[in-house]
């Protein structure tokens, strides 16, 4: 397919490009007579456009009598009339919300005040200049209403792929476009103790921020506008297509806080990002093509002081010594003269211990009494402290580089016009799980005598490209388009072992992974007229997608549990191996078992939709729109949905509106498929081994776990827009209501009987103590406020202050019966289908409060950025009610201070939570420090807990 892609690219460079448009130029200046570089200069009715250049200057081939549209945030948006080839203009200090959108609508000439639900235009060039954040899901949880994203620890491959949503909902929930076209999702699902558990977002971090020039939040539900993921809103990413000049970007910080270096203060978290865009113009016509990538990487750190539990038994104190002598600790397990004999060796145990050991006559009889914890003295036998035994808790480290390019290729005068856009990324992180202790039967001594910290080591990788034609015909726009997106996760696992393959055992494994693949194809036609009513926009169109998953098997030893003789245990009469107290030694990789064979699969699916959206200004107050979508799932069958949004002018510059949805998501294809072996940490800090099964399986029989079916949805939304010229504000005020039915969560985990029933060996046969599924658990409804309020103000000749503020109230909740089968209601398993930890991940656990207030004060040499962020009370995800501890609200500070040293080169000092604020400290009181693992909660995360981030930014632009 890339192949094909890439024959249609170069084919289509080497058409002729002829034709007698005319060349329109000018320069764009703002009300301070000075040049404004990022105007969107658009011709109206058409999609088709270009921006300003630094120096305020635009060119775009268009024809004598059509209208240009001249936009730009902060300035009233103008329309122009072509009259000659130049035509100069100056903007109007106005509100912030006049940007044209292309999201929410399909009105080419609709701005954001002008639209009737609720849309935030992002300058992403902007804020990237000025925040200490470089990815995108850091940049739009500390700007955008609604947005929820922070970076996972100890949570398996959701450690590199921050969980996103909007309003509240899930990361599937969520639909994610580029230039108006769907993303791809990732290929991991989040089955960890994590917000969003159960869910599949789309991996934001994908897309470097140097490649975007906006980003559209659409804050209201568009499945009939956009199908199956939009029930929360739509994130639109719009791409740079500026030309003619060379953006470079470093950027370095490290957290600089008290609570770095084990809790001691120190520096820690070091990160760089390389960053680049230039852009090049194509034919006479306005064409152009623009690459943009970066490189970055960052360093882990750790928030854990030191581990307060048990390390070493007695016997481990006797395999230290007969370590010294470089003895075989595998015999060693067995022989009870050595072990009388090494036991001698250990100074601190005490005359009557030593005696008990010595009158010991069998292995059995020295079990109990060698069962005492020895921590302290062993420490010092060894010369550590307990810190040296701590995990990693905090951010993984990462490395990776990403690369876009759009391009777009105009080929008659007709504006007919080919465009394409295509990404490629890939990271490797490394993240470590709980360590395994010396005392624990997970960890084989012989091998790592004082126990190892396991490390996952993730490779992600990520490909798109869209290629499409858009042009008009009889007056039509049409737009055909296909968009190609791929996933894949893949694991590898060091600094580990398989238990039960003792000394025989690899410490590095290829542990498998899994991708998804998602192929859309579109054709979207629309029509403007101006002469019916005050305005009417007439869109249809079709889809066609074809979704494809895959789990790929790891090596034999990162799945397998063996017994004595080194084979793979297959049934009930063979055994594992046992550590010198009788407790079985597991299999599989530690932290992250392998995918099996029996896991590796390929599933594939297709939805074909058409749709439906009218939008018709009856006159120059009301508007009224319309949109419906009919879907059809080659395995869920037909559905469709319904949206009906108003706008009315109370006045020129205050507007009412309001919309009503119905919505529907399919199951996604990891939920219907994903079936694997977790090594998962209850709220004790316990390892279990918990087998995902699909809700086909006889295990989901046997428990009465009933089949996944669509999600539905309805909501409202109503809201207020306001403009006051006078005192260059806007405000925007919009409350909504969502339900959803059937929601799909991931359920608790069902243990075996312990008979050896049915459900027993099919745990068995999966390496696994117990089960877990996804399933239709609940019905919930959200509710909440947005509101979002920016101004602009002139301070003097050469001086700005641009100020927002973004506030989001909101509440999700389950409501009704869980709804559970007769055969779990019997069982009495009703609370572990949707256990009470799920119940605080969805309501409690990120918050439900977050008000943003930003300010940027400029001038021709000096930019100032200050911004806090009130975050909310959020709730330890907990299954025991006691240990339900509320971690209080904050306010995180970022400064930064930029200086202009010259036309090309832009200098940035600042801080990303400058008055180094943390969440409240779990309280030991509610029992969830994990024996001073977790300090500060891992499931219910405000803003992470690295504490003050400290960045440096040299920009330099060339022309």
């Amino acid at each position: 397919m890339f192949r094909i892609y890439a024959m249609f690219l170069l084919f289509s460079f080497g058409l002729s490009i002829n034709g007698n448009a005319q060349e329109i130029t000018g320069t764009v200046l703002d009300d301070q007579s000075q040049p404004l570089p990022g105007v969107s200069v658009i011709l109206k009715n058409t999609e088709t456009g270009v921006i300003t250049d630094f120096n305020g200057q635009y060119t775009i081939a268009a024809a004598q009598g059509q209208t240009l549209v001249f936009s730009y945030v902060g300035f009233e948006t103008q329309e122009k009339l072509i009259t000659g080839t130049v035509i100069n203009v100056t903007m109007q200090s106005g509100v912030a919300l006049d940007e044209i959108v292309l999201v929410g609508t399909r009105n080419p000439n609709r701005t954001v005040v002008e639209t009737a639900v609720p849309i935030d235009v992002l300058d992403i060039k902007e804020l990237a200049s000025a925040t200490p954040q470089v990815n995108l899901n850091q940049i739009l949880n500390y700007v955008a209403p609604s947005f929820s994203s922070n970076t996972q620890t100890i949570s398996d491959g959701t450690d590199h792929i921050d969980p996103a949503s909007l309003r509240g909902l899930g990361p599937d929930q969520v639909l994610v476009l580029v230039n108006g076209k769907r993303r791809h999702t990732t290929s991991l699902v989040n089955v960890n103790g994590t917000f969003g558990r159960g869910n599949v977002g789309t991996d934001l971090n994908a897309i470097p921020a140097v490649a975007i020039k906006r980003i559209e939040v659409l804050r209201d539900g568009a499945a009939a506008q956009y199908g199956s993921d939009a029930i929360a809103g739509v994130i639109n990413i719009v791409l740079r297509s500026d030309v003619n000049e060379l953006d470079f970007t470093v950027t370095t910080g490290a957290n600089v806080s008290r609570n770095a270096e084990k809790q001691t203060g120190g520096v820690d978290g070091e990160s760089v990002n390389v960053a680049a865009s230039y852009g090049l113009p194509i034919g006479e016509k306005g064409g152009f093509i623009n690459f943009s990538g970066d490189f970055d990487y960052r360093e882990p750190y750790n928030r854990m002081k030191a581990w307060e539990g048990s390390i070493f038994n007695g016997y481990n104190a006797i395999e230290y010594e007969a370590s010294k002598d470089n003895a075989s600790l595998k015999e060693l397990q067995t022989d009870l003269t050595e072990i009388k004999s090494y036991a001698e060796r250990v100074n601190y145990f005490s005359p009557q211990l030593q005696s008990d050991i010595q009158s010991a006559a069998t292995l059995e009889d020295l079990q109990p009494i060698l069962d005492i914890d020895v921590t302290e003295q062993e420490l010092q036998a060894r010369g550590q402290e307990r810190s040296d035994y701590n995990m990693r808790v905090g951010q993984s480290g990462l490395r990776g580089g990403r690369f876009f390019a759009n391009i777009s290729l105009p080929l008659d005068d007709n504006e007919t016009e080919l465009y394409a856009f295509a990404g490629l990324s890939s990271r490797k992180g490394n993240s470590a799980g709980f360590y395994r202790l010396p005392n624990q039967s997970r960890t084989y001594t012989p091998v790592y005598i004082n126990g190892f910290l396991p490390e996952i080591n993730s490779k992600i990788s990520d490909q798109s490209i869209s290629i499409g034609l858009r042009g008009k015909i009889n007056n039509w726009e049409v737009d055909f388009s296909n968009t190609y997106g791929k996933n894949s996760f893949l694991y590898t696992i060091t600094n580990t072992s398989n238990a039960s393959l003792l000394n025989a055992t690899p410490t590095t494994f290829d542990a498998g992974g899994f991708s998804f693949l998602q192929n859309t194809t579109n054709l979207d036609i629309t029509q403007f007229y101006e002469d019916i009513f005050a305005g009417l926009n007439v869109a249809f169109g079709a889809e066609h997608r074809l979704e494809v998953y895959e789990i790929t098997e790891g090596e034999e030893e990162s799945y397998a549990q063996y017994d004595n003789n080194g084979d793979v245990i297959t049934n009930s009469s063979q055994s594992p191996p046992t550590d010198f107290f009788g407790r079985n030694r597991p299999g599989a990789s530690q932290v992250f078992p392998g995918f099996s064979p029996a896991n590796e699969l390929s599933r594939d699916r297709t939805s074909i939709a058409g749709y439906l959206d009218i939008e018709a200004d009856f006159t120059e107050k009301w508007l009224l729109s319309f949109a419906t979508r009919y879907e059809n799932y080659s395995d869920f069958g037909s559905t469709i949905n319904f949206k009906v949004a108003t706008r009315y002018k109370l006045t020129e510059d205050i507007n009412l509106r309001a919309a009503a949805n119905t919505g529907f998501r399919a199951p996604s294809l990891h939920q219907l498929n994903f079936n694997s072996t977790s090594t998962i940490f209850d709220n004790s800090g316990n390892p279990q081994e918990v087998g995902t099964f699909t809700n086909d399986s006889r295990a989901a029989e046997l428990l009465g776990i009933p089949e996944l079916k669509e999600e539905t949805s309805q909501s409202i939304s109503i809201g207020l827009t306001a403009k006051i010229p006078s005192l260059n504000l806007s405000v925007t005020v919009d409350g909504y209501f969502v339900t959803i039915d059937d929601r799909i969560v991931y359920t608790g985990q069902f243990e075996g009987p312990g008979t050896d029933s049915e459900l027993d060996r099919l745990l068995a046969q999966a390496n696994a103590t117990a089960a877990s599924f996804f399933a239709n658990a609940i019905d919930t409804e959200s509710k909440g406020l947005d509101i979002v309020l920016t101004h602009k103000a002139s301070l003097g000749a050469t001086m700005e202050l641009k100020s927002d503020l973004a506030a989001t109230l909101s509440q999700t909740r389950q409501v009704g019966d869980i709804n559970a089968s007769d055969v779990l209601r019997r069982a009495n398993k009703v609370e572990t289908y949707f256990p009470e930890d799920s119940r605080v991940y969805l309501e409690e656990a990120v918050p439900r409060t977050k008000i943003n207030l930003s300010n940027s004060l400029t001038t021709d040499t000096f930019n100032v950025f200050l911004r806090n962020v009130y975050f909310g009370e959020v709730t330890e995800a907990s299954t025991f009610v006691e240990r339900q501890q509320d971690f209080g609200s904050k306010i995180v500070t970022d400064l930064s201070l930029g200086y202009k040293a010259s036309e090309s080169l832009t200098v940035t000092i600042g801080a990303n939570n400058l008055f180094d604020i943390y969440p409240d400290r779990a309280d030991p009181a509610f029992d969830n420090r994990s024996g001073g693992r977790f300090d500060w909660s891992r499931r219910a995360q405000q803003f992470g807990i690295g504490g003050r981030f400290v960045f440096a930014r040299l920009n330099f632009i060339l022309k």
